[in-house]
Protein backbone atom coordinates (compact mmCIF):
# COMPACT_ATOMS: atom_id res chain seq x y z
CA UNK A 1 0.00 0.00 0.00
CA UNK A 2 1.07 3.45 -0.63
CA UNK A 3 1.64 6.22 2.20
CA UNK A 4 -0.64 8.75 1.53
CA UNK A 5 0.09 12.39 2.90
CA UNK A 6 -2.76 14.84 2.79
CA UNK A 7 0.01 17.66 3.95
CA UNK A 8 2.74 17.37 1.45
CA UNK A 9 2.59 20.96 2.19
CA UNK A 10 2.26 21.83 5.86
CA UNK A 11 -0.43 23.43 7.70
CA UNK A 12 -0.87 26.02 4.26
CA UNK A 13 -2.76 23.65 2.22
CA UNK A 14 -5.29 23.00 5.15
CA UNK A 15 -5.45 26.38 6.52
CA UNK A 16 -5.92 27.83 2.88
CA UNK A 17 -8.83 25.37 2.21
CA UNK A 18 -10.54 26.01 5.75
CA UNK A 19 -10.51 30.26 4.36
CA UNK A 20 -11.58 29.29 0.79
CA UNK A 21 -14.48 27.59 1.98
CA UNK A 22 -15.36 30.07 4.35
CA UNK A 23 -15.37 32.93 1.79
CA UNK A 24 -17.00 30.68 -0.40
CA UNK A 25 -19.64 30.07 2.55
CA UNK A 26 -20.13 33.35 3.72
CA UNK A 27 -20.62 34.84 0.37
CA UNK A 28 -23.18 32.24 -0.75
CA UNK A 29 -24.90 33.26 2.59
CA UNK A 30 -25.27 36.81 1.70
CA UNK A 31 -26.34 36.07 -1.37
CA UNK A 32 -28.96 34.12 -0.33
CA UNK A 33 -30.13 36.70 2.60
CA UNK A 34 -30.20 39.36 -0.26
CA UNK A 35 -32.45 36.96 -2.77
CA UNK A 36 -34.75 36.49 0.19
CA UNK A 37 -35.80 39.95 0.45
CA UNK A 38 -35.81 40.79 -3.53
CA UNK A 39 -38.11 39.88 -5.51
CA UNK A 40 -38.67 38.87 -9.92
CA UNK A 41 -34.80 39.09 -11.60
CA UNK A 42 -32.98 40.46 -8.55
CA UNK A 43 -34.03 37.44 -6.86
CA UNK A 44 -33.01 34.93 -9.48
CA UNK A 45 -29.66 36.66 -9.92
CA UNK A 46 -28.94 36.78 -6.24
CA UNK A 47 -29.58 33.40 -6.12
CA UNK A 48 -27.41 32.64 -9.30
CA UNK A 49 -24.63 34.36 -7.69
CA UNK A 50 -24.93 32.90 -4.21
CA UNK A 51 -24.71 28.98 -6.30
CA UNK A 52 -21.58 30.14 -8.23
CA UNK A 53 -20.22 31.51 -4.88
CA UNK A 54 -21.21 28.27 -2.90
CA UNK A 55 -19.79 26.00 -5.91
CA UNK A 56 -17.11 27.62 -7.09
CA UNK A 57 -15.62 28.10 -3.39
CA UNK A 58 -16.30 24.39 -2.11
CA UNK A 59 -14.53 23.54 -5.70
CA UNK A 60 -11.93 25.46 -4.68
CA UNK A 61 -11.10 24.17 -1.07
CA UNK A 62 -11.23 20.70 -2.51
CA UNK A 63 -8.56 21.26 -4.86
CA UNK A 64 -6.42 23.97 -2.76
CA UNK A 65 -6.48 21.04 -0.36
CA UNK A 66 -5.38 18.76 -3.20
CA UNK A 67 -1.98 20.19 -3.75
CA UNK A 68 -1.22 19.04 -0.73
CA UNK A 69 -2.14 15.69 -1.54
CA UNK A 70 0.47 12.61 -2.62
CA UNK A 71 1.06 9.06 -2.56
CA UNK A 72 4.86 8.05 -1.88
CA UNK A 73 5.94 6.07 -5.17
CA UNK A 74 3.71 7.39 -8.16
CA UNK A 75 3.33 10.92 -9.46
CA UNK A 76 -0.12 12.03 -9.79
CA UNK A 77 -2.14 13.75 -12.31
CA UNK A 78 -5.48 15.25 -13.06
CA UNK A 79 -7.86 14.56 -16.54
CA UNK A 80 -8.62 18.44 -17.10
CA UNK A 81 -11.78 17.41 -18.64
CA UNK A 82 -13.21 15.57 -15.58
CA UNK A 83 -11.71 17.98 -13.17
CA UNK A 84 -13.29 20.91 -14.76
CA UNK A 85 -16.80 18.45 -14.71
CA UNK A 86 -16.55 18.56 -11.09
CA UNK A 87 -16.82 22.08 -11.10
CA UNK A 88 -19.71 22.33 -13.12
CA UNK A 89 -21.88 19.80 -11.46
CA UNK A 90 -20.73 21.48 -8.28
CA UNK A 91 -22.30 24.74 -9.66
CA UNK A 92 -25.31 22.84 -11.31
CA UNK A 93 -26.38 21.04 -8.59
CA UNK A 94 -25.85 23.28 -5.89
CA UNK A 95 -28.02 26.15 -7.96
CA UNK A 96 -31.22 23.46 -7.79
CA UNK A 97 -30.44 23.22 -4.01
CA UNK A 98 -30.38 27.03 -3.72
CA UNK A 99 -33.07 27.54 -5.86
CA UNK A 100 -35.52 24.89 -4.18
CA UNK A 101 -35.16 27.49 -0.93
CA UNK A 102 -35.26 30.15 -2.97
CA UNK A 103 -38.56 29.77 -4.42
CA UNK A 104 -40.04 27.01 -2.43
CA UNK A 105 -43.39 28.11 -0.30
CA UNK A 106 -43.29 25.41 2.33
CA UNK A 107 -39.78 26.13 4.07
CA UNK A 108 -39.31 23.06 5.79
CA UNK A 109 -39.98 20.98 2.99
CA UNK A 110 -37.98 23.49 0.53
CA UNK A 111 -34.86 23.45 3.35
CA UNK A 112 -34.82 19.24 3.24
CA UNK A 113 -34.59 19.29 -0.55
CA UNK A 114 -32.60 21.92 -1.04
CA UNK A 115 -29.97 20.53 1.98
CA UNK A 116 -30.43 16.82 0.32
CA UNK A 117 -29.72 18.16 -3.07
CA UNK A 118 -27.00 20.95 -2.16
CA UNK A 119 -25.26 18.32 0.13
CA UNK A 120 -25.03 15.26 -2.69
CA UNK A 121 -23.68 17.74 -4.81
CA UNK A 122 -20.75 18.92 -2.87
CA UNK A 123 -19.83 14.60 -2.38
CA UNK A 124 -20.86 14.34 -5.92
CA UNK A 125 -17.56 16.86 -6.85
CA UNK A 126 -15.70 15.79 -4.31
CA UNK A 127 -15.89 12.15 -5.89
CA UNK A 128 -16.10 12.93 -9.12
CA UNK A 129 -12.78 15.21 -8.38
CA UNK A 130 -11.08 12.19 -6.90
CA UNK A 131 -12.06 10.16 -10.21
CA UNK A 132 -10.02 12.85 -12.16
CA UNK A 133 -6.75 11.75 -10.14
CA UNK A 134 -4.26 9.79 -12.13
CA UNK A 135 -1.69 7.85 -10.82
CA UNK A 136 0.47 4.45 -10.78
CA UNK A 137 -1.82 2.17 -8.41
CA UNK A 138 -5.18 1.07 -8.14
CA UNK A 139 -7.37 3.52 -5.64
CA UNK A 140 -10.04 1.75 -3.34
CA UNK A 141 -12.44 3.44 -0.71
CA UNK A 142 -13.75 2.57 2.87
CA UNK A 143 -17.33 2.74 1.83
CA UNK A 144 -18.16 3.50 5.98
CA UNK A 145 -16.20 6.51 5.87
CA UNK A 146 -17.55 7.61 1.61
CA UNK A 147 -21.02 6.79 3.40
CA UNK A 148 -19.89 9.72 6.74
CA UNK A 149 -18.66 12.18 4.60
CA UNK A 150 -21.79 12.12 2.48
CA UNK A 151 -23.72 12.25 5.71
CA UNK A 152 -21.68 15.09 6.63
CA UNK A 153 -22.03 17.23 3.31
CA UNK A 154 -26.00 16.86 3.18
CA UNK A 155 -25.70 18.22 6.97
CA UNK A 156 -23.69 21.15 6.59
CA UNK A 157 -25.61 22.05 3.36
CA UNK A 158 -28.71 22.03 5.36
CA UNK A 159 -27.53 23.91 8.33
CA UNK A 160 -25.80 26.55 5.89
CA UNK A 161 -29.72 27.16 4.03
CA UNK A 162 -31.53 27.03 7.04
CA UNK A 163 -28.44 29.80 8.34
CA UNK A 164 -29.42 31.89 5.02
CA UNK A 165 -33.50 31.27 5.93
CA UNK A 166 -33.19 32.71 9.29
CA UNK A 167 -29.94 34.37 10.15
CA UNK A 168 -30.01 38.16 8.57
CA UNK A 169 -27.01 39.48 10.54
CA UNK A 170 -23.72 39.75 9.20
CA UNK A 171 -21.67 38.71 11.89
CA UNK A 172 -24.29 35.81 12.11
CA UNK A 173 -24.18 35.14 8.95
CA UNK A 174 -20.11 35.20 9.61
CA UNK A 175 -19.68 32.73 12.69
CA UNK A 176 -22.59 30.37 10.16
CA UNK A 177 -20.04 30.77 7.33
CA UNK A 178 -17.06 29.41 9.61
CA UNK A 179 -18.89 26.46 10.68
CA UNK A 180 -20.33 25.94 7.69
CA UNK A 181 -16.15 25.83 6.09
CA UNK A 182 -15.22 23.70 8.95
CA UNK A 183 -18.33 21.14 8.19
CA UNK A 184 -17.23 21.34 4.30
CA UNK A 185 -13.25 20.47 5.34
CA UNK A 186 -14.32 17.65 7.50
CA UNK A 187 -16.17 15.92 4.66
CA UNK A 188 -12.98 16.57 1.93
CA UNK A 189 -10.48 15.10 4.92
CA UNK A 190 -13.34 12.67 5.96
CA UNK A 191 -13.65 11.70 2.10
CA UNK A 192 -10.06 11.65 1.77
CA UNK A 193 -9.24 9.35 4.80
CA UNK A 194 -11.50 7.01 3.42
CA UNK A 195 -9.08 6.33 0.44
CA UNK A 196 -6.55 3.99 -0.10
CA UNK A 197 -3.99 3.30 -3.26
CA UNK A 198 -2.13 0.10 -3.94
CA UNK A 199 1.34 1.47 -6.02
CA UNK A 200 2.28 0.15 -8.86
CA UNK A 201 5.46 1.28 -9.66
CA UNK A 202 5.95 1.92 -13.58
CA UNK A 203 8.63 4.43 -15.73
CA UNK A 204 5.33 4.96 -18.15
CA UNK A 205 4.20 8.63 -18.11
CA UNK A 206 1.14 9.60 -17.15
CA UNK A 207 -2.00 11.16 -18.45
CA UNK A 208 -3.49 14.29 -17.83
CA UNK A 209 -1.86 17.59 -16.20
CA UNK A 210 0.15 18.57 -12.85
CA UNK A 211 -1.74 20.29 -9.96
CA UNK A 212 1.01 23.25 -10.45
CA UNK A 213 0.22 23.26 -14.10
CA UNK A 214 -3.37 23.36 -14.08
CA UNK A 215 -5.40 22.92 -10.86
CA UNK A 216 -2.97 26.21 -9.44
CA UNK A 217 -3.90 28.65 -11.86
CA UNK A 218 -7.86 27.27 -12.13
CA UNK A 219 -8.04 27.65 -8.20
CA UNK A 220 -6.04 31.43 -8.08
CA UNK A 221 -8.58 32.39 -10.91
CA UNK A 222 -11.83 30.67 -9.03
CA UNK A 223 -10.60 32.17 -5.68
CA UNK A 224 -10.06 36.03 -7.55
CA UNK A 225 -13.32 35.48 -8.45
CA UNK A 226 -14.46 34.87 -5.04
CA UNK A 227 -12.96 37.57 -3.59
CA UNK A 228 -14.55 40.40 -6.12
CA UNK A 229 -17.74 39.00 -6.08
CA UNK A 230 -17.43 39.73 -1.84
CA UNK A 231 -15.89 43.33 -2.39
CA UNK A 232 -19.21 43.68 -4.90
CA UNK A 233 -21.39 41.89 -2.64
CA UNK A 234 -20.20 44.00 0.25
CA UNK A 235 -20.44 47.32 -1.36
CA UNK A 236 -23.98 46.86 -2.90
CA UNK A 237 -26.39 48.34 -1.10
CA UNK A 238 -29.76 46.05 1.02
CA UNK A 239 -32.87 46.27 0.56
CA UNK A 240 -33.77 47.70 3.96
CA UNK A 241 -31.24 50.73 2.45
CA UNK A 242 -32.79 51.28 -1.02
CA UNK A 243 -36.23 51.13 0.58
CA UNK A 244 -34.70 53.95 2.94
CA UNK A 245 -32.95 56.21 0.42
CA UNK A 246 -36.17 56.02 -1.70
CA UNK A 247 -38.28 57.14 1.22
CA UNK A 248 -35.36 59.80 2.18
CA UNK A 249 -35.79 61.06 -1.35
CA UNK A 250 -39.20 61.33 -1.32
CA UNK A 251 -39.72 64.29 1.23
CA UNK A 252 -37.26 66.44 -1.32
CA UNK A 253 -39.67 65.55 -4.81
CA UNK A 254 -42.30 66.81 -2.73
CA UNK A 255 -41.14 69.67 -1.45
CA UNK A 256 -39.94 70.52 -4.63
CA UNK A 257 -43.17 70.25 -6.79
Amino acid sequence: MGHLDHAALGWLTPVLSYVMACIGAALGLRCTVRALGATGRSRRNWLVTAASAIGTGIWTMHFVAMLGFSVHGTDIRYDVPLTIASLLVAVVVVSAGVFAVGYGRDRTRALFLGGLTTGLGVASMHYLGMAAVRLHGDVAYDPALVGLSVLIAVVAATAALWAALNIKSPVAVTLASLIMGAAVSSMHYTGMFAVSVRVAPSGAPLPGATAMQFIFPLAVGLGSYLFLTSAFVALSPTTGERQASASAQRPVENAAS
